[in-house]
């Protein structure tokens, strides 16, 4: 959270050096395609878009979703060579709440922030923090006294977070009066990697793509 106030101490400071400023929200659509971690989502999405310049201009974002749910089917075996049986096959069922904190630099390739008659193209990239809260639920009990314990996922309700590798292009309208509507599509990149006992399998987490539409205003002289 240090380096959270940080970054907005930073943007409020930046923003003293630019007259104007935009509040961005937006609907947000997810598809994850982490391997065996696949869910859709929906959530909102946030920005605070300081304008630099025409073309420049930086952001700070949160973005929530509703929880995904996926499930997957795991074995255990016994311990004793007298145990029947000697495997036993389980489901869980996992529930992700992902929340993302980013910052990131944003380009238009055509048009600009305050354009009021055409449309504008732009590009993003960033860094983002993102948190997630993990519900593991089995569809039964495993007796450990004779079978080995779950090794992957861990039962119960836990947390990983991830720095994430921010990547959107976006296509704005104006609508006049400082209001413009967009859509986007974004995609977090993980840009690190540890293990969780709480994920089904540790690749390529997260993996989404996001599909936002929603709306820019434009504040300031």
């Amino acid at each position: 959270m240090k380096h959270l106030s940080f970054v907005l101490f930073l943007l409020l400071s930046l923003h003293g050096f630019s007259q104007r400023f935009s509040f961005v929200t937006a609907v947000s659509g997810l598809r994850n395609f982490s391997p065996g971690q696949k869910f859709w989502t929906i959530g909102q999405d946030f920005k605070m878009d300081i304008h630099l310049s025409e073309k420049q201009t930086l952001y700070l974002g949160f973005t929530y979703y509703r929880e995904g749910k996926f499930r997957n089917s795991f074995e255990t075996r016994a311990k004793s060579s007298s145990t029947i049986p000697q495997t036993i096959r389980y489901q869980v069922t996992s529930g992700w709440n992902m929340r993302e904190f980013s910052i990131g630099w944003k380009h238009y390739f055509v048009g600009s922030f305050d354009a009021e008659t055409t449309w504008n193209l732009y590009g993003a990239a960033g860094f983002g923090i993102l948190f997630t809260k993990v519900t593991n639920t089995f569809n039964l009990s495993i007796d450990t006294a004779l079978y080995q314990e779950a090794v992957r996922p861990a039962p119960g309700s836990g947390t990983f977070n991830r720095l994430t590798l921010d990547l959107a292009l976006g296509y704005e309208y104006p609508l006049g009066g400082n209001f413009f509507i967009y859509g986007e599509a974004r995609t977090w990149l993980p840009a690190s990697d540890y293990f969780s006992p709480y994920l089904h399998y540790n690749k390529k987490v997260p993996f989404p793509v996001m599909g936002n539409l929603g709306m820019r205003i434009l504040f300031g002289d």
